[in-house]
């Protein structure tokens, strides 16, 4: 998960790396707002920040320094809707001004082809940093970082001397990159990125602009970074998934796809895939990965059915499962309660197809075959399912 900047710099703060106050918002009057108090702090200039997930944003336009709280306000008017590389800006970051001497870039990151981490460090930071990268990448100091040990006093003196800087700032630029390792490490992050790391005209080493990725593995253990989730960019369907704790994906096509396992659920959208060419001309395709898991029960069974039978493009859906730890009369079990649970929404089922093998799948069998589900098909092989819920979805379109 990528933060947008401001929830970086806040992230940074909570760490205790240096930053100038900052407020986010999401009209011209917040910003004005806003400004008034941040302003005060630095002789009324502020900065006007898109807040957008992508780079670029001051070549954009996206970034404007304001030196009173009018002006602010019309920036923020300005910026506010602007498209910058597709993504559009529904937030302004109103950040404090800084007298700044020179810009440096740092940033640390997983270097998954060396199976360790790795510090980027230079004197010449600031827009450019890739073409600098580029063109003289000798300014741009490269340091392994054990994932076992982090930034320590040693490694921070490492790259600090690897990238040049002079004796008078080493003190103060060690301490900043060791609690950049401490957001690095407790956050579970898979980037921290500071560009630039500015020092000011009275000598203070600042983060002024970061960026931060987190690793979505590590959710478990961080239940306060579901605040960073933007759902406003994310599909109701897969926020409606991920209050269920389901792991799906929405896709564009019509068949909705349901499995256990990864590696069934990616096979079972390629059979789908193929079955939607060959026999209706590509008028079928897969509409969602998701994958109930190893584990997964009754409960979990409806819920995947319930996400998808919301969603309006889906115009029949594959259940396809091999049961090992998930046993096939569970899954049937979930099949007719997902059936009740639509029924109590007042909610029709759509064309469904279904087939079963492995652990308890004669049981499973039985149980859809009692129920008398209707519109539901139970077709025993993988390639036959996928043909005959192509047919379903063409023939509805």
């Amino acid at each position: 998960m990528d933060l947008y900047e401001y929830q970086a710099r806040d992230l940074f703060e909570k760490h205790g790396v240096p930053v100038l106050g900052g407020a986010v918002a999401t009209t011209p009057a917040e910003a004005r707002a806003a400004a008034e108090t941040i302003g005060a702090k630095s002789g009324g200039v502020t900065v006007v920040k898109a807040q957008v997930k992508t780079g670029g944003r001051g070549k954009a336009g996206g970034v404007k320094v304001a030196k009173s709280a009018d002006e602010a306000e019309q920036y923020a008017e300005q910026i506010l809707g602007m498209d910058i590389k597709g993504h559009t800006v529904k937030k302004v970051m109103i950040a404090q001004g800084a007298q700044i001497a020179e810009e440096y870039y740092f940033s640390l990151l997983l270097d998954r082809a060396n199976r360790t981490y790795l510090a980027l460090c230079s004197k010449e930071g600031g827009m450019d940093i890739e073409t600098l990268a580029v063109e003289r990448p000798e300014a741009l100091a490269r340091i392994p970082v054990d994932p076992n040990v982090g930034i320590d006093d040693a490694k921070a003196a490492e790259i600090i001397q690897a990238a040049g800087f002079p004796e008078a700032d080493h003190a103060a630029l060690a301490n900043v990159l060791k609690q950049l390792w401490e957001v690095y490490h407790d956050e579970d992050a898979t980037l921290v990125e500071v560009n630039p790391l500015v020092k000011t005209e009275d000598g203070q080493i600042l983060a002024l602009d970061g960026k931060v990725s987190i690793d979505d593995n590590s959710a478990f253990r961080h239940p306060e970074h579901a605040e960073f989730v933007d759902h406003s960019k994310t599909d109701p369907l897969e926020v409606l998934a991920i209050e269920k704790g389901l792991n799906y994906v929405k896709l564009d096509g019509n068949v909705g796809i349901i499995g256990n396992g990864a590696g069934l659920v990616m096979s079972t959208l390629d059979v789908v895939a193929y079955a939607g060419e060959e026999f209706t001309g590509g008028a079928a395709k897969p509409a969602n990965f998701l994958d109930i898991g190893g584990g997964a029960n009754a409960e979990v069974m409806a819920d995947g059915l319930d996400v998808i039978f919301e969603d309006a493009q889906v115009k029949a859906v594959f259940v396809n499962v091999f049961g090992g730890i998930t046993a096939c009369d569970a899954v049937a079990d979930g099949i007719v309660k997902a059936y009740d649970i639509l029924a109590s929404h007042g909610k029709d089922p759509k064309p469904l197809v279904v087939r079963l093998d492995g652990n308890n799948a004669d049981l499973g069998r039985q149980i859809l075959d009692e129920a008398k589900l209707p519109l539901l098909e139970r077709v025993d092989t993988m390639d036959g399912a996928a043909r005959r819920v192509a047919e379903l979805a063409a023939a509805a379109n």
